[in-house]
């Protein structure tokens, strides 16, 4: 029993025993969101546990899933998701059963992997939906993953992420057949004028500078740009939360939208590059508020998919397992930086704040 739970691991340490491939499964790990108006409210409690925030702010952002029925897509799309990827692996002679957990919604993580014990799951391999280094969304779901093997025990499966994937070919390539499918929506004679402006989660500055978060995404932009053979772009922020008087990662989407039409474009194809599915804040940010924006301003907005069950991203999570399991000794990058590591060092991603965002960065 003892052996068992020396293997758990916090945040913080790497595991002594990377060169042992004997995985037995793949989690994959996301946020979760509400499928139903019921359960709004008690998701966003959930979101928000501990932070204090006022009943009025919770009532303002369930608003924005009352706009569509109270259901995020995020859950479906990750089932859509793990079908592609069963196929894929099965295909690939790759025999290990896909189970999936959410930090703030169900299927939870403590469920899960208790689930995964019952089934006798003793190591599982863990992909986390979020491509980009951060505390939202790498070290905090570490610590989720942590607190969910306290809760159902020593004989709770050991679980290791899989590196963070920014810069690998098949992310980028995905995004880059998003942005060409939105640029083909343009008409020829003004595609060569249009901006593509990619956007991710806006997180605190005191968050950002404790992680490479807005490197990466610099650096997936311009990969997916060069990609998608696009002409001038942009990184900018959506989704900002908390107390405005708190710095966080700038400009935002609308702002910097006013701003490329008071220099004369009628044509932009917004990227949430940040993002790997749909989800509510996606829709809202972007094909509502976004969308009202441009037709205000007389700006033509083409909204480009987000990397969701391309076959090119569904491959690139096939090939980080294979990685894993010793079977593929390459580690594929594009761009100017290398692969990041399997392992977290130690201290990275901190929150940089005690008080990190209530509305983490979903995925």
């Amino acid at each position: 029993m003892s052996a068992v739970t020396t293997r758990k691991q916090p945040a913080d340490g790497a595991d002594p025993r990377l060169d042992d491939h004997d995985y037995q499964a793949l989690l994959v790990v996301s946020f979760g969101g509400p499928e139903g108006m019921d359960d709004v409210i008690p998701f966003l409690e959930n979101v928000t546990r501990g932070r204090n925030i006022p009943r009025e702010r919770l009532a303002d952002v369930a608003h924005h899933y009352e706009l569509f029925g109270g259901v995020s897509p995020i859950n479906q799309q990750n089932r859509d998701l793990i079908a592609a990827l069963e196929s894929e692996l099965s295909a690939h002679g790759i025999d290990l059963p896909v189970y999936f957990g959410n930090r703030n919604w169900d299927p939870y993580l403590e469920d899960t992997l208790r689930e995964m014990r019952d089934a006798g799951i003793q190591r599982s391999l863990a992909f986390f939906t979020s491509a980009f280094s951060s505390y939202s969304g790498c070290r905090q779901y570490r610590e989720d993953i942590y607190r969910a093997q306290l809760a159902v025990g020593p004989e709770a499966p050991e679980v290791l992420k899989v590196r963070t994937f920014y810069n690998h070919p098949g992310f980028v390539e995905a995004n880059a057949a998003r942005v060409r499918d939105a640029l083909a929506r343009i008409p020829e004679e003004r595609r060569a004028t249009t901006s593509v402006v990619f956007t991710a989660h806006s997180i605190p500055t005191a968050m950002a500078d404790q992680c490479r978060y807005a490197d990466q995404l610099a650096e997936t932009a311009r990969l997916v740009v060069e990609a998608a053979e696009a002409g001038s772009y942009s990184v900018v922020y959506q989704s900002r939360s908390g107390s405005p008087h708190t710095p966080w990662l700038e400009p935002d989407v609308c702002d910097h939208l006013r701003e490329l039409r008071a220099a004369g474009a009628t044509d932009v194809v917004v990227s949430p590059v940040g993002f790997v599915s749909d989800h509510i804040e996606v829709l809202y940010d972007l094909d509502v508020e976004a969308a009202d924006l441009g037709r205000e301003l007389g700006l033509n907005v083409v909204r480009a998919g987000t990397a969701g069950t391309h076959p090119a991203y569904v491959s690139m999570i096939r090939e980080l397992i294979e990685e894993r399991l010793g079977d593929s000794p390459e580690r594929p990058t594009v761009g100017r930086f290398g692969p990041n590591p399997d392992v977290c060092a130690t201290n990275c991603c901190l929150p940089g704040t005690d008080k990190p965002s209530p509305w983490g960065t979903p995925t």
